[in-house]
């Protein structure tokens, strides 16, 4: 992987750790701990989470196919990502099913490829 792809790599981090952020401020039943640091590395964990559950069941499940299934995926990954990283992330199943919406909204506006 050359310099180019790590830089666009960290830069989707960082923006998907802003986003968290943000969804943290507005989501009730959502709470990112740990600043920025905590927010990337729940960003980090949901990004590998998502893509085992991609790789397991296949695209028709992710949460870019902006269907139904793909957000209660997400859902579902965002709230087993606590379980995971429990001393940075906290998350109720409405706050799961809030968060996943509050994150499609800002993907639709900033895509994922953009970031």
């Amino acid at each position: 992987m050359n310099t180019a792809n790590w830089l666009g790599v960290l830069i989707r981090f960082v923006v998907s750790a802003l986003v968290l952020m943000v969804v943290s401020w507005l989501s009730p039943g959502f709470v990112v701990r740990g600043g920025f640091v905590g927010a990337l590395i729940a960003a980090v964990v949901i990004a590998v989470l998502g893509y085992v559950v991609e790789a397991l069941l296949g695209e028709r499940v992710s949460p870019h196919s902006r269907g139904l299934v793909g957000f209660i995926t997400a859902a579902v990954v965002i709230y087993l990502a606590q379980f995971i990283i429990p001393n940075l992330l906290s998350v109720n199943i409405v706050g799961a099913l809030i968060a996943a919406f509050i994150i499609g909204l800002i993907d639709a506006v900033v895509p994922t490829v953009l970031r």
